[in-house]
């Protein structure tokens, strides 16, 4: 009981730091956009960011991955990216393709990596992507095992490992939290 309130404590907090990610779509021209500085400034508190994170990923652990999918019965990695963005961090957005979160945001080098980062990969010519968590962890639909946390030190995932990508902030994004075990 008193894990499951702090973790709900946890998560809002988290919410509250990641209510800055956008939908907007702002391409950055070119590689000198790559966020690599170790404090960027002030530090924003991303706890709130990874509450949400690990709300969804409680949520929809072990769905099984559907080429496509948008649901609990079936879904891809942009499907689940598109969900987490939308229902967790209340972002207006339709539907969207690897391809197009690959554009959006600004890079972010893999050293400077925050919860909430996307983080592509490039498998058999194909994109993959999902949400950097904490500890070098991310959240992804994997064809194999379906929604789950991954190593980015994983030989695999370090070898297919593309570019991170950090969205604008929006300052009247709104974090949500799942309080049922099923979205």
């Amino acid at each position: 009981m008193i894990n499951s309130a702090a973790s709900k404590v946890i998560a809002c907090l988290f919410l509250f730091t990641l209510a800055g990610c956008s939908s907007k779509s702002s391409h950055a021209p070119a590689e000198d956009n790559v966020d690599t500085s170790a404090d960027g400034g002030k530090q924003p508190d991303l706890i709130p960011v990874i509450a949400a994170l690990h709300d969804q990923m409680h949520s929809w652990e072990g769905t099984k991955y559907q080429w496509g999918g948008t649901q609990l019965t079936g879904v891809d990695c942009s499907g689940f990216v598109w969900r987490t963005l939308k229902d967790r961090f209340n972002i207006p957005m339709d539907r969207v393709t690897t391809k197009e979160l690959i554009a959006m945001g600004k890079p972010v080098d893999q050293a400077h990596l925050q919860p909430g980062d996307l983080v592509f990969f490039r498998i058999k010519r194909e994109l993959h992507v999902g949400f950097y968590d904490t500890d070098h962890q991310f959240l992804h639909a994997s064809v194999s095992q379906g929604v789950m946390r991954s190593s980015l030190n994983n030989p695999y995932w370090k070898s297919v490992y593309l570019e991170a990508r950090r969205l604008p902030k929006e300052q009247n994004s709104q974090i949500s939290f799942n309080y049922k075990n099923k979205v």
